[in-house]
């Protein structure tokens, strides 16, 4: 099906945070783009699934169909992920993640500021702990992006904390979250009344990673908030959601999803 297919360009890049700290990022540009012709174009920030892992170089699908679609796609590494250097790791609770959510904001800015994306066209979608990262950059500043895209996200820290109870790492999660006052301030279920912008939600009812109630918990907050929300349930898929039916699916959606909320 690629054989001559020309793919998007895939090239490494930094942004500054608001502190000045150089963040790395990887940029997908739509076929023929480069960094000198990419101008105005819709654009998404795709905080990846940390963040015990980071994003590399080379072919990731949903980033490379986006691209193809015609948004540009920045996928950075925020603060406080694997591969970051130690200092990052010094508070390493949950303060640590808002400032990692402010630098997926940061990429958003630093795409208009660029010229490759116009403001008024500029989406987040995340997967995961990307998920997370995509809700809360939204309710943090809720003038930012014009959609939300939330894969199999982690939507309210003090239950994902109760989700963990029983693990064998449950006191390292612990450890890392907190309790108190932070973590309601972080857990978009929480905040989800400051979000502005319409939410798309996919999530499988097999997931042990992060539960499917996490999902139902943020859409029933976006309903009570008035917030223009859905969310797509796939019975008996998990984490990953390794179905090519429900993969093929859920990018169609996504697509029409930003589209219709303006990012195009």
């Amino acid at each position: 099906e690629m054989e001559g297919a020309i793919l998007p360009a895939v090239m490494p890049v930094s942004f500054p945070a608001a502190d000045g700290r150089q963040v790395a990022a990887y940029l997908t540009l739509p076929p023929g783009r480069t960094m000198a012709t990419a101008r105005g174009l819709k654009a998404v920030v795709v905080p990846d699934g940390g963040p015990v892992s980071r994003d590399v170089w080379g072919l990731d699908w949903l980033s490379h169909f986006l691209a193809s679609q015609g948004y540009a796609v920045l996928r950075p590494s925020a603060r406080g992920y694997s591969g970051a250097a130690d200092m990052w790791f010094r508070d390493n609770d949950v303060t640590s993640w808002q400032r990692a959510v402010d630098e997926v904001l940061d990429g958003g800015r630093w795409l208009a500021k660029l010229g490759i994306a116009a403001p008024a066209k500029l989406g987040v979608v995340g997967w995961s702990h990307g998920g997370y990262m995509a809700l809360q950059a939204a309710a943090t500043d809720p003038s930012l992006f014009k959609a939300v895209v939330a894969i199999a996200p982690v939507t309210d820290l003090a239950q994902f904390k109760e989700d963990r109870r029983l693990w064998s790492n449950s006191q390292v999660i612990n450890a890392e979250i907190g309790s108190g006052e932070p973590i309601r301030a972080a857990s978009p279920a929480q905040n989800a009344a400051r979000i502005k912008a319409p939410v798309l939600m996919f999530h499988g009812t097999n997931d042990i990673m992060f539960r499917h109630r996490q999902s139902t918990a943020m859409a029933a907050r976006l309903q009570a908030a008035g917030v223009p929300h859905e969310l797509v349930s796939f019975d008996k898929l998990d984490h990953a959601l390794d179905d090519s039916t429900a993969r093929a699916g859920m990018l169609r959606k996504i697509d029409g999803f930003l589209v219709g909320a303006g990012v195009r």
